[in-house]
């Protein structure tokens, strides 16, 4: 990712913003939790006093908030919250946005929903959490205004309004948001580039600095229509970024790189639900997106000039139907199909010292069609445990025109098998069993540039297949009455088709590389979650919130024959999370903690590395009025670092020819960040 610039507070652009802290323990009774849903009434939140939706959430024991995907379609992209018992219809508009919307005097309840339900469709999750808002005749809204000051010099501010309405049944929502923001992982610091034997060759101080801003527009109406509800909701966002990178060499001269990226995203989404009995719901889902993007990327150094240009354009129409019907108290039933048509327009242009230079698939069209079918049925056996057996049918056609011309048909079968069982004591059992199908990525078909990582252009690839696995998952979940909250999960998936960068072979020698299928690979993963509260150990109010994953991944390589990583994978990723509430001050104060990470991507001639340090903020909320938040965040305090180590050899890295090895080691510098928001209605 070139540039993030989305904002994790309400207002701020903030890219590495930890969420806000847990707040104090939220206990239910034992007999609800024993069944697998624990709803958590307002009062379960109050000492923490949640402005919104999105903060309440962040608060549940034991849940760890997941947006969701970027993959075309709508199963699997709605993340893993509903609102009122539905995903959202809308992909650009983020599902964090949209809690975010959703006061929390809004909310009626959250439910914990623990290895299904019946009528709930658990979008091919086995936790997610059901936000269920209050029905109450009224309006509100809120305003807030934003400030990040950054080390550098940089203010970047940020306005954003909203506003809900409800009347007569109906619903309306709307919100304007308008600011800038920075990119965590560029700043300032040293390049030394070393030759095969350890010699150093280069030797220069970089100055780095990357942003963006944000103009989105969204909103929604839901309404009764013919006995039954139907939500509409739309979006206009732009969204340019850019970067610009300055390698003072100590011998004189330099290296420059600029990049732009402007995105417009235009989406339109509908919902209608009705009752057909009262055992039976049918629901029609219909979304439309258009995203537009243009991207330019320019190098230069002595006696070297590379100017990268790409003009995309994507449309993605999708259609859902799906009927549930319960079958008794303790059987449901699940029955829809899907269908999507998307289409890629890409054309790109490559100059290296002023003179054009062909790229595989710089110019191509591609068109999807695919279809799914899908049945579900969930079965409480006896209370306690819950069963669920799914089966999906998934059919594609894909064809490309231009520089690339093929096409080719796809069909996959997905079927899946879980079990939850509640044990007693607080504890419960979770297991699957699903065949995944992963999308085709859009992105990886037409050429690309890494203009702000190495400079280098890639080549695209319309001829893949998508990435399948075999998933095996346990997670055992124990809830005490004192409300700490332990999660273990161990997940095995067999990978067939991995995507990864492969060589592309001319007369049997690799001269490039694109997106390409290895073969067979595998991933593991351990994922620890623990809630903790603090006050048996004289922190009353105090909680402490963590999360921890392990994996390993593994697939043959194409160049060397050897078994490796597979690139992009994180082997490590953890974060905590301390709050202390203090209602008597009005007060919230805590520290987000994101641990370092470690990226590594293999292409023909190169490896490279990416290392970032650990990200940490201290913050404080002081609310001297119901309807008013100050909001103040010391961040980075340790001064991450963001390190890239690129390996290049003088020809395939099969070789074994090092021709160098270049690190690059830059620091964003701390910042401070101020909201306040004011509340109304």
């Amino acid at each position: 990712m070139i540039l993030t610039v989305l904002a994790a507070g309400a207002a701020s652009f903030t890219v590495a913003q930890a969420p806000p802290a847990p707040a104090p323990p939220l206990v239910l009774a034992a007999p609800s939790a024993e069944r697998g849903v624990i709803a958590y009434p307002p009062s379960a939140f109050a000492e923490a006093a949640p402005d919104t939706a999105y903060d309440m959430v962040l608060r549940l024991p034991g849940f760890a908030f997941d947006k969701g995907a970027a993959v075309r379609g709508l199963a699997g992209s709605g993340g893993n919250v509903l609102i009122d018992g539905q995903p959202p219809v809308s992909k650009n508009d983020a599902l964090d946005e949209l809690l975010k919307r959703i006061p929390a005097s809004a909310v009626a309840r959250i439910e914990l929903i623990r290895g299904g339900a019946p009528g709930i469709d658990m979008q091919g999750r086995s936790v997610i959490a059901n936000v269920v808002r209050a029905r109450a005749s009224g309006a509100q809204g809120a305003v807030m205004a934003s400030a990040n000051f950054i080390n550098d010099g940089r203010v970047l501010t940020s306005v954003r309004a909203e506003s809900q309405a409800e009347w007569l049944g109906r619903r309306f929502e709307a919100s304007l948001v308008y600011g800038k923001g920075p990119d965590d992982t560029l700043g300032d610091g040293p390049r030394v580039r070393f030759g095969p034997n350890g010699e150093v060759l280069i030797r220069s101080l970089v100055d780095a600095d990357a942003g963006g801003l944000r103009a989105w527009t969204t909103g929604a109406m839901e309404s009764p229509l013919a006995g039954g509800r139907l939500r509409v909701n739309g979006a206009y966002m732009r969204t340019p970024a850019s970067a610009e990178i300055t390698d003072r060499l100590s011998g004189g001269g330099r290296e420059y790189e600029y990049f732009t990226n402007v995105r417009v995203q235009k989406e339109l989404g509908g919902r209608y639900s009705r009752n057909l009995g009262p055992a039976t719901t049918l629901e029609a889902v219909a979304f439309q997106q258009w995203n537009d993007v243009e991207t330019r990327a320019d190098f230069e150094a002595p006696g070297l000039r590379r100017d990268f240009d790409l003009d995309k354009a994507v449309t993605e129409t999708v259609g859902r139907l799906t009927l549930r019907r319960t079958l008794s108290p303790v059987l449901s039933l699940e029955l829809g199909g899907e269908g999507a048509l998307n289409r890629l327009e890409s054309r790109t242009a490559f100059t290296l010292n002023g003179r054009a230079v062909p790229l595989p698939a710089a110019d191509v069209v591609v068109e999807e069609t695919r279809n799914e079918v899908f049945g579900a049925v969930t079965w409480r056996a006896r209370p306690g445990l819950t069963a669920e057996a799914g089966l999906r049918r998934e059919t594609s056609s894909i064809s490309s025109t231009g520089d690339v011309n093929l096409e080719k048909s796809l069909a996959f079968t997905k079927p899946r098998l879980s079990l939850a069982w509640s044990a007693g004591g607080g504890r419960q059992l979770r297991l699957r069993v699903e065949r995944e199908v992963g999308q085709l990525n859009f992105d990886d078909f037409v050429a690309s540039s890494s203009a702000v990582s190495t400079g280098a252009v890639l080549a695209g690839n319309p001829d893949l297949r998508p990435q399948q696995a075999w998933v095996s998952e346990a997670a055992f979940e124990q809830r005490w009455s004192n409300g700490v909250v332990l999660v273990a999960t161990l997940r095995m998936s067999d990978l067939a088709d991995v995507i990864d960068r492969a060589p592309i072979f001319v007369q049997g020698v690799a001269v490039a590389d694109a997106p390409g299928n290895l073969g067979d690979g595998a991933r593991r993963e351990a994922v620890v979650n623990l809630t903790l509260p603090l006050d048996r150990m004289g922190l009353r109010g105090g909680q402490l919130k963590g999360q921890g994953t392990w994996r390993e991944t593994e697939v043959v390589d194409p160049l060397t024959g050897e078994t490796r990583e597979i690139s992009g994978q994180r082997p490590v990723e953890w974060e905590a999370h301390f709050t202390q509430d203090l209602p008597a001050l009005r007060t919230n104060l805590g520290m987000d903690v994101l641990g370092g990470y470690r990226e590594r991507y293999f292409r023909l001639s190169e490896v490279e590395t990416r290392k970032a340090g650990i990200w940490v903020v201290a913050f404080g909320e002081y609310k001297p009025r119901r309807d008013l938040i100050l909001r103040v965040e010391l961040q980075n305090l340790g001064a991450r670092n963001v390190q890239r180590i690129r390996e290049v050899y003088v020809g395939p890295r099969s070789d074994e020819q090092l021709a160098y090895v270049d690190v690059r080691d830059l620091e964003y510098g701390r910042a401070i960040f101020v909201r306040l928001r004011k509340t109304f209605g």
